[in-house]
């Protein structure tokens, strides 16, 4: 599915400006969006939880954000690039066993630990993010889509988010003030965005901070079952965000441009899009 349109003559060129198609709808903002700015490429992201394999609606937000990015090419004759990113989420600590999984007692022993930590219970790759990554290419491939894929495990470890991860902690007051009036009071008194990697367990960890430290880059929280003491980095891979505040950084890092949300996420594209604006960024 090639992103880049051929040349239309004039008149399809004229109707496609005026189109009322939702595609065309979509692009039209971000037209506006880029003539506002200047800038000389767009980035699309769809985002991919790998805890399952992918589906059905895996493949409708590809499809769907395609066809925005391929209204948006036509609209602008080509002349401003573009990028597709299908993030994987496939940091995040695995909540409970999938019920279409064999080997299921080897995932159990893993409960809490990051995707890409967890073995696979197939067989065929070193993890059961990358096994599920693996398939979500693949899925992908097989529909010829145009897309970059992005491991949230390897943009967490290489550096690629710690200069906005920083950026956050010195934020953290202001992230707190979007944050805590959306949890009844006992989930707001423990709540934190950052996640330690337990160094011990490697157990994604949502624990309150004792302090934070903006200067050092570091989070000290307790192991809530043996009360020792840690400090982190919220660098390298050793610490990731809430899915909302990870959201809002994502977008800050990579400057998005465009990511497609339906309607029961209305609430979350409004806060993570209030964070990157207490980060100074700008929303897609």
């Amino acid at each position: 599915m090639s992103s880049t349109p051929e040349s239309l003559p004039a008149e399809l060129l004229e109707a496609a400006r005026v189109s009322p198609a939702w595609p065309f709808e979509e692009a039209r903002k971000l037209v506006k969006r880029v003539e506002q700015s200047g800038q000389k490429s767009v980035l699309f992201e769809t985002g991919y939880g790998p805890s399952g394999l992918p589906h059905i609606g895996t493949f409708g937000e590809v499809a769907r954000t395609s066809m925005v990015r391929h209204a948006f090419e036509v609209l602008t004759e080509g002349r401003i690039a573009t990028r597709l990113l299908a993030f994987s989420d496939d940091m995040d600590g695995l909540r409970k066993v999938p019920d279409n999984i064999p080997n299921k007692e080897l995932v159990a022993a893993h409960l809490g630990k990051p995707l890409t930590k967890v073995p696979d219970p197939f067989g065929t790759h070193e993890s059961f993010g990358a096994h599920n990554n693996a398939r979500l290419r693949a899925f992908l491939d097989a529909f010829g889509f145009a897309y970059e894929f992005a491991s949230s495990t390897d943009y967490y470890a290489s550096g690629r988010f710690d200069a906005a991860l920083l950026h956050m902690l010195a934020r953290y007051d202001e992230v707190m003030k979007i944050m805590l009036p959306t949890f009844r009071e006992e989930r707001a008194a423990t709540y934190s965005p950052f996640l330690p990697i337990h160094p011990s367990t490697g157990v994604v960890m949502q624990v309150p901070l004792d302090a934070i430290d903006a200067t050092a880059g570091t989070i000290s929280w307790r192991d809530p079952a043996t009360g020792e003491a840690f400090t982190t980095p919220v660098t390298g891979g050793h610490c990731k965000l809430q899915w909302k505040p990870d959201w809002a950084m994502r977008w800050y890092a990579l400057s998005v441009d465009y990511e497609m949300a339906g309607k029961d996420l209305i609430d979350s594209v409004k806060l993570s899009g209030a964070i990157v604006r207490a980060l100074g960024g700008r929303p897609p």
